[in-house]
């Protein structure tokens, strides 16, 4: 049940985001910049990328929000440490996808042992 709440949930904030005017951003980041990082640029130019940020900062931002205080530097401290390995993919698709999945089951696994009241 708690499973289905949180994906019904993140269904709800992703299928808003359908009706939002798009832009050149990536959930995390923007696309427009010259800068991008390598791992950055595949994304922007890879819709199912794309959608797996969407996917992995929905959750992170839901997961963090759920958290005790004194918990949410932790998760921020996976997150940034996530980041490094994604960004050692570079620009290979199947690298990033597969760190995309990883770190969402990680955060779904944090979800699942959040601690509520009965």
């Amino acid at each position: 049940m708690k499973t289905y709440l949180f994906l019904a949930s993140a269904a709800l904030i992703l299928g808003l985001g359908m009706f939002l005017p798009q832009s050149s951003h990536a959930a995390s980041f923007d696309c427009s910049k010259t800068d991008l990082k390598a791992d950055e640029k595949a994304i922007c130019d890879n819709r199912p990328l794309n959608d797996l940020d969407v996917k992995m900062v929905t959750t992170f931002d839901l997961v963090s929000g759920l958290l005790p205080m004194g918990n949410r530097g932790e998760l921020q401290d996976q997150q940034t440490a996530w980041l490094k390995t994604r960004q050692a993919c570079n620009a290979d698709v199947a690298c990033i996808e597969q760190a995309y999945d990883a770190r969402l089951k990680k955060l779904m696994s944090v979800y699942s042992n959040i601690q509520r009241p009965l």
